[in-house]
């Protein structure tokens, strides 16, 4: 009788193996990976901001930001297709800061090196909660992958002494 068992567990288990081997599969991949280089005076950390892929800061020299990417992929899932980083900017800029009673937003600076397009954009405001003023550099990447927001942010008395770490940090990003 244990026999019987045995030999009919083994051919329903090899009859449901044959049957869900028919079934097409399609490979998806998950996950991205890309690069950035930060200052050797900078960590990666975590808690800034929970959409972020990489975040970092150096609380001795108060200075912070984050990576955040979206796969053009992806965007195109949720019928989002930007022509161009500009485009993707604009439309990011009309959320960023939005609740903020007094910004200064610089005019972008675009720049192609090699295959990639960056843009860059000067934001300052006073943050009411930190009670002080507040620098960011904010940098679009389009790659041919996906389109990445870098935020490095300082104190506005400390912009010209990090603005070309940051922009350095930006112009480093590579998929």
């Amino acid at each position: 009788m244990k026999k019987r068992i045995t030999l009919f567990m083994l051919a329903l288990i090899f009859a449901s193996a044959t049957v869900s081997a028919q079934t097409k599969m399609k490979e998806y991949k998950a996950g991205h990976t890309f690069t950035v280089n930060l200052p050797d005076y900078m960590n990666k950390t975590a808690g800034i901001n929970t959409s972020s892929a990489i975040e970092y800061k150096s609380e001795v020299k108060e200075t912070y930001g984050f990576v955040i990417y979206d796969l053009k992929e992806d965007l195109s899932l949720v019928e989002l297709n930007y022509a161009s980083a500009n485009d993707f900017y604009e439309d990011f800029m009309k959320d960023f800061l939005s609740d903020v009673e007094k910004k200064t937003v610089s005019t972008p600076v675009s720049k192609k090196i090699n295959e990639t397009n960056f843009l860059e954009a000067d934001i300052s405001y006073y943050d009411k909660d930190a009670a002080m003023d507040i620098y960011y550099l904010v940098g679009i990447v389009e790659t041919k992958k996906a389109f990445y927001k870098v935020f490095s942010w300082t104190s506005t008395a400390n912009k010209d002494k990090f603005k070309g770490d940051f922009q350095k940090i930006l112009y480093s990003l590579k998929d």
